[in-house]
């Protein structure tokens, strides 16, 4: 029998670690799925899409820059999490030809934020940058138990789809000014940075001069370099760091899930020995399967 598919796709995706995590896991699972990974841009995903949805040998696409927006189009249906954030980052073939969408973006920021550190029962959550991700960022405050987040951004106009995404998942979304964060930042419960490598460098800066102090946990969806300059301050002022890797990791487990069969959020068989090999795939200390809140 010829083994199941699956790949990555975005662009520039050589950089991509999804196929070391994703072949570890099957290799635990004893699944037979050939993962691989294309280079595509926004107008070459529709007819990929299109070109695997009646193979049965195709399970799904991860989803990475710049096409998760894209991918949320190529869907015939979309998740309650994929629809409320807006974009997906995950497609996942039917037996019937159809294309579901979904976002295991919230959980992989989940899950790594509950591995690095403690969230209290409703956090005070903060968002840094406005972008894609953020969308993200704003479902995993909710999903952690927020009452509201507060997104820093130095243009509100950029914020749109955060403020959307929180107004279809019943929370709040309170813009504030960039400039504000170095004096703020040090009071969240959970911060997510989802800015680009170096995007965070001069806050950094101003978070060491001014030599707060804080219990909170911060996530910096960019891995690479590490540690970034933001994870340094937020370390030596006392914070959890999660790195932007531990991020992907338990967001690959979601859709290993989706891709050998199982709904979001059922445990896999062997489930931290699946998230052990995924570590050492990718070069990170072994973390724990946490148990994640649902909505």
């Amino acid at each position: 029998m010829s083994p199941a598919r699956a790949a990555v796709v975005g662009h520039p995706i050589g950089h991509s670690r999804s196929p070391d995590l994703h072949r570890a896991a099957y290799a635990v699972l004893g699944e037979d799925v050939h993962y691989d990974a294309h280079d595509l841009v926004e107008e070459q995903l529709p007819p990929f899409v299109d070109a695997r949805r009646s193979d049965p040998a195709w399970r799904g696409l991860s989803v990475t820059m710049p096409l998760k927006s894209v991918a949320a189009a190529c869907a015939d249906e979309l998740t309650v999490l994929g629809a409320a954030v807006g974009a997906v980052n995950t497609l996942l073939f039917r037996p019937d030809g159809t294309v579901l969408g979904h976002n295991t973006d919230v959980t992989g920021i989940v899950g790594a934020v509950l591995a690095a550190g403690t969230v209290p029962a409703v956090p005070q959550a903060a968002v840094l940058g406005g972008g894609g991700t953020a969308t993200a960022a704003v479902a995993t405050a909710q999903r952690l138990g927020a009452a509201s987040v507060d997104v820093f951004v130095r243009s509100a106009t950029r914020a749109g789809r955060a403020v959307e995404a929180g107004r279809r998942l019943g929370i709040p979304v309170h813009l504030r000014a960039w400039d504000e964060a170095p004096g703020l930042l040090a009071a969240y419960d959970v911060v997510v940075s989802t800015l680009p490598p170096h995007g965070a460098d001069e806050l950094a800066a101003q978070l060491e001069a001014a030599a707060p102090t804080t219990t909170g946990v911060l996530l910096d969806a960019a891995y690479d370099p590490w540690p970034s300059a933001v994870a340094t301050a937020w370390s030596r002022a006392g914070g959890a760091v999660a790195p932007g890797l531990d991020m992907l990791i338990f967001q690959a487990v979601d859709q290993i899930r989706l891709f050998t069969g199982r709904d979001p959020g059922t445990p896999l068989p062997r489930e931290q020995d699946v998230v052990a090999a995924m570590c050492a795939a990718v070069g990170r200390p072994i973390l724990a399967a946490p148990s994640l809140p649902r909505t």
